[in-house]
């Protein structure tokens, strides 16, 4: 089985998760400066047989778009172009930084708390998670 990438936008910086082969378990990957995150994913669906991207969609508590919403539908539409064979997917984001900070935290990290491209990475994997999660619940 293919592996699924997922992506939690930044306008600095962005930060990748991946499933194992069997789509069970997300794990942090990378953090990426977000002006080289297309090169970056096009590189990883090769490496690593990727099938179906995973884009964390950031919205308000009641619903509506944040200042970044559009960045992430611009890079969906990017992705949807350039990788035509690879299934793009927007996953429900909020409070995946806070969940992310937390997961630091109570792994006893609590020195890493200030790295943002740790909270960056950690957040991909919550949004990936869910994603699977609400796949096969």
């Amino acid at each position: 089985m293919a592996k699924i990438l997922a992506i939690d936008f930044g306008l600095k910086r962005t930060g990748l998760a991946i499933t194992d082969s069997q789509q069970i378990l997300a794990t942090p990957l990378e953090t990426v400066a977000s002006e080289k995150l297309m090169s970056r994913i096009i590189e990883l669906v090769e490496l690593e047989s990727i099938q179906e991207i995973v884009l964390g969609y950031p919205t308000q508590l009641d619903g509506q778009p944040t200042h970044i919403t559009q960045n992430v539908i611009l890079l969906q539409e990017a992705l949807h172009k350039t990788l035509k064979t690879v299934t793009i997917h927007l996953q429900n984001e909020q409070f995946s930084s806070k969940r992310a900070q937390q997961a630091v935290y109570l792994g006893g990290k609590k020195k890493q708390l200030k790295s943002k491209e740790l909270i960056d990475r950690v957040s991909a994997a919550i949004i990936l998670q869910d994603f699977l999660s609400l796949r096969n619940p």
